[in-house]
């Protein structure tokens, strides 16, 4: 029983990752589908530091240039071009070599230069990763929180790879493009396994079509909305779903 008690805590710190990268990082950063109260912006930004260690601007301006060249040659993630298994094995390699790349980050990224906390905490990266590590050791015990914080860095590049990958393979497109909708993937990913829905609509903060889809990250926004602490953009295109 020992060794369950920290793959649970692992898999939830994974999934409030998930959520926070799909509605701050991904909806609201990369797309501008929505914007956060600055006090709200900031704490997901701190818990995105602890948890994945990801540069905010780097992640948006990959993001970014995959939709500008979906499933294209210069897509940085394509299963059309690299085939799905090494997309998902893979992905986070992929993903660096884009971030690695300096006129990737300043072309698609140049809106989001960094400020006084990126430069004074969320650009060290491995510092939060390390004081994550070290605060589940201590509410764990010495072994428990890093195996709690290594099974949560595996699943979530996992997840990540699976968005990119069978995301763009398996699963239905009522929409014309190549990405696609898997409700059980959206299901562990805060919504993100609506692929298709969302390149659709990339500047939609809704993933799901349906009241009852699985799109926590749309959920966190609606209630952030009706707290006076988020601003939805709305679409002409798009009132069913916003």
């Amino acid at each position: 029983m020992q060794i369950i008690t920290p793959l649970l805590v692992g898999f939830a710190v994974t999934q409030v990752s998930t959520l926070t990268t799909s509605a701050y990082l991904h909806r609201s950063l990369a797309h501008k589908a929505v914007r956060f109260n600055p006090g709200v912006a900031f704490f997901l930004r701190f818990f995105l530091w602890l948890t994945t260690g990801v540069k905010a601007r780097e992640w948006a301006a990959v993001h970014r240039k995959h939709h500008a060249f979906t499933d294209e040659e210069s897509d940085p993630h394509s299963p059309a071009q690299l085939g799905w298994i090494k997309v998902q094995l893979t992905n986070f390699w992929l993903y660096r070599r884009a971030a690695n790349d300096p006129i990737t980050v300043q072309k698609w990224g140049k809106d989001l230069a960094p400020d006084k906390w990126d430069r004074l905490m969320f650009d060290k990266g491995p510092l939060g990763l390390l004081i994550s590590t070290v605060l589940l050791s201590l509410w764990l015990g010495w072994w428990q929180g890093p195996l709690a914080f290594g099974f949560h860095v595996v699943t979530y590049v996992l997840l990540s790879g699976a968005i990119n990958a069978m995301g763009h393979t398996f699963g239905r497109r009522p929409y014309a493009n190549s990405a696609t909708n898997l409700h059980w993937l959206a299901a562990i990913t805060s919504g993100e396994g609506y692929h298709n829905n969302h390149h659709g609509l990339p500047t939609s903060a809704r993933f799901g079509a349906k009241w009852f889809d699985f799109d926590a990250a749309w959920w966190l926004i609606k209630i952030a909305e009706r707290c006076g602490l988020a601003k939805v953009r709305k679409l002409e295109s798009n009132k069913s779903l916003v």
